[in-house]
């Protein structure tokens, strides 16, 4: 059993959590991701490792709560322990010798964008954070971003906070300006990162997009994060999460996302039929 040794709720939608697996932290790098079951009947949730501390053996997690699985992850408190947490997978972000990168994060995505952020401000990187939030309401790891950003440009579409407007547009006007970048790092929603790419590829910017499709065993078996990248099968899990976005069928990997939309829609009421006869 692994037990939950902080809990944050970082705004109405997304949860923050310490999990003690000593093990995992051990192990843990950025980009690199986990699958956990909530509980013994559960399924498994992949998720990204949002930060780790070696010596306290945890490691973070940050999610949404969308689904069935999330929310009862959700309803669990510090003290409460999971059955599974098993990790860490993937491979991790390359970082080795850049200089100055442009970080651009969207939604819930920004978990997953903090920790890359974080280690290569660690190896004395230049790093440009740009991220991007629907409204204020749903804006988290501001104060995490400052720390490790030697500049910090935040969007929502309503313009209720920072600049209004889409996460690419501070990012063309800085490629504009004269920055150059050794690489470009997005993620987010599909959607955003397709554009991101498409913004960067008249300044022919190294950019690597973070692809985080539905994922069951975690071990390249099932096929379910199956990816086309280059013409080619890839898979997630094994081969990712990390892509150069220049290759990725963004369009293919937004209708295979979107196969899932009714189901999770019923599960999520169910789940939410529970919690109120609860």
């Amino acid at each position: 059993m692994y037990r939950i040794v902080r809990k944050k709720i970082l705004n109405p939608s997304v949860v923050m959590m310490d999990i003690e697996a000593p093990y995992v932290a051990k192990k843990a790098q950025a980009g690199q991701f986990i699958i956990l079951r909530a509980d013994e009947d559960g399924e498994r949730i992949p998720l990204t490792v949002a930060g780790y501390n070696r010596e306290e053996g945890t490691v973070k997690i940050i999610f949404q709560t969308v689904g069935a699985s999330t929310m009862k992850l959700g309803a669990l408190n510090e003290g409460d322990s999971i059955p599974d947490f098993a990790g860490p997978l993937g491979r991790a972000t390359e970082t080795e010798g850049l200089k100055k990168v442009a970080v651009v994060g969207g939604g819930v995505g920004c978990a997953i964008a903090l920790p890359i952020a974080e280690k290569l401000h660690e190896e004395g990187c230049e790093v440009h954070s740009i991220i991007g939030f629907r409204n204020r309401d749903l804006l988290i790891l501001e104060d995490e971003f400052k720390v490790c950003s030697n500049k910090l440009v935040i969007v929502t579409d309503d313009g209720s906070y920072g600049e209004k407007g889409v996460v690419t547009a501070p990012l063309k006007a800085l490629m504009d300006s004269g920055e150059k970048y050794d690489r470009i790092i997005a993620i987010g929603p599909l959607v955003m990162m397709k554009f991101v790419v498409e913004t960067a590829r008249p300044y022919n910017i190294p950019t690597v997009v973070s692809m985080n499709p539905i994922m069951i065993d975690g071990t390249g078996m099932c096929g379910g994060c199956r990816l086309t990248v280059g013409g080619k099968t890839k898979f997630a899990c094994v081969d990712g999460p990390e892509f150069d976005g220049y290759l990725v069928d963004f369009d293919e990997a937004m209708q295979r996302g979107s196969m899932y939309h009714e189901h999770e829609a019923k599960e999520r009421e169910k789940a939410c039929n529970l919690f109120r006869q609860n």
